[in-house]
């Protein structure tokens, strides 16, 4: 297990990405990955609830203001795979700006922003069950369970994937007072 403190010291050093995603295990049963990968296949619904993840305050990872990157949430369900979000269409939510590829996707998140925003406020799901916060990379993603989980990068989301549902219980235990 990795200790918070030898954490910082991989991540600084760059000997540590994290990346992937996935959805809060429900009791002790093993969790069914539902991600589709970017293929011809058809969109994934996002799921009624998400985890943990409080609704006051800005708490989603976000760069000058921008949330994740500028990645459009809406896009991991709807066209399953990452696709970068443009200036043009934006929504403001939880003190983040908000970057979508389509008035469309711009809008289908404005109308229900927790069914598409990542969990652990877009913190790498890795380190969140590790019991701190870190950086995302877009491109290390994962839907499970119509949740978007994202990761630092996608060395880290393997590492991650090697356990989805215990991640994901440490992660929820750890969220969100790993931002305090």
């Amino acid at each position: 297990m990795i200790t918070r403190q030898f954490f910082y010291v991989m991540l600084l050093s760059g000997a540590i990405a994290l990346t992937s995603c996935s959805a809060p295990p429900e009791a002790a049963q093993p969790q069914a990955e539902t991600a589709v990968a970017a293929s011809g296949k058809a969109p994934i619904s996002p799921a009624s609830e998400t985890a943990p993840t409080s609704t006051a305050g800005p708490e989603y990872f976000q760069e000058k203001g921008i949330a994740i990157r500028g990645a459009d949430p809406v896009a991991y369900f709807m066209a399953a795979a990452y696709v970068p979000g443009s200036s043009e269409f934006t929504h403001d939510w939880q003190g983040a700006t908000w970057q979508f590829s389509s008035a469309e996707n711009r809008d289908a998140f404005a109308a229900n922003p927790e069914a598409y925003a990542p969990q652990y406020g877009g913190f790498c799901a890795y380190a969140v069950s590790q019991g701190s916060t870190a950086p995302v990379e877009p491109e290390a993603w994962k839907i499970v369970d119509g949740k978007l989980y994202l990761n630092l990068n996608k060395k880290i989301q393997q590492r991650w994937e090697q356990d989805i549902p215990g991640y994901i219980a440490s992660a929820n235990q750890n969220w969100p007072g790993v931002l305090k």
